[in-house]
């Protein structure tokens, strides 16, 4: 029997507890930068919704985007919407020769592949992903969700912030500058898309994996 779930809803149309699945998504679907996570009680949901209330959740220095680092704030889907896009990178090497791609979730339609790109990382490589299927999407008028199964990359997403240690060369001079105008539609943009962490665990690997594990 599977146990009781509390939704701590950090920023959605209302914040707050939730007992259900379902009052959780009513307040967090296509609105842009939506924090949640569920809890197996309602006490560590109250403590969660109080680091909010004393913090900003932006920008990244703050305590609770430090908390959310530390542990997994960005919770798993709790079922898949089969009409959605799924994104993956690929890296060989670290850093090394990165792509990423774009595919419908239920179909498994490649709907866009970036060629290889020259000395980045995987994190940089699923940034662009999500960003990149946003800004397509946002274009195209369509609030379809995204999945991701980078925690990180998602984090980078909601603070509009590229927190990497690799250094720019001649080489990467293409990521670098596609992270520059992703990070640029970011700011300039908003999107009713909701960004969804991929539930590998309980699926499997996300549909847009390059299989290269």
């Amino acid at each position: 029997m599977a146990s009781k779930k509390y939704y701590a809803v950090l920023r959605g149309r209302k914040t707050g507890i939730f007992n259900s699945w379902k009052e959780c998504e009513e307040q967090i679907q296509s609105f842009s930068g939506a924090v949640y996570k569920s809890f197996t009680s309602r006490y560590e949901a109250e403590v969660a919704l109080g680091m909010i209330e004393q913090s900003v959740i932006v920008p990244i220095e703050s305590e609770v985007i430090k908390w959310r680092e530390k542990k997994k704030k960005i919770m798993p889907a709790e079922e898949v919407i089969s009409d959605s896009i799924c994104v993956d990178a690929s890296c060989i090497g670290n850093p090394g020769i990165v792509e990423y791609r774009r595919v419908h979730t239920k179909t498994r339609e490649v709907i866009f592949h970036k060629k290889p790109m020259q000395n980045g990382t995987n994190n940089l490589g699923e940034f662009l992903a999500i960003v990149h299927a946003l800004a397509y999407l946002n274009k195209n008028g369509q609030n379809t969700p995204i999945y991701s199964d980078s925690e990180t990359a998602m984090i980078w997403v909601i603070n509009k912030k590229v927190k990497t240690t690799l250094q720019r060369d001649d080489q990467n001079t293409e990521i670098f500058d596609l992270v520059d105008r992703a990070l640029n539609w970011l700011i300039s943009n908003e999107y009713e898309n909701l960004v969804l962490k991929w539930n590998t665990e309980k699926w499997g690997e996300i549909p847009a994996d390059f299989g290269r594990k």
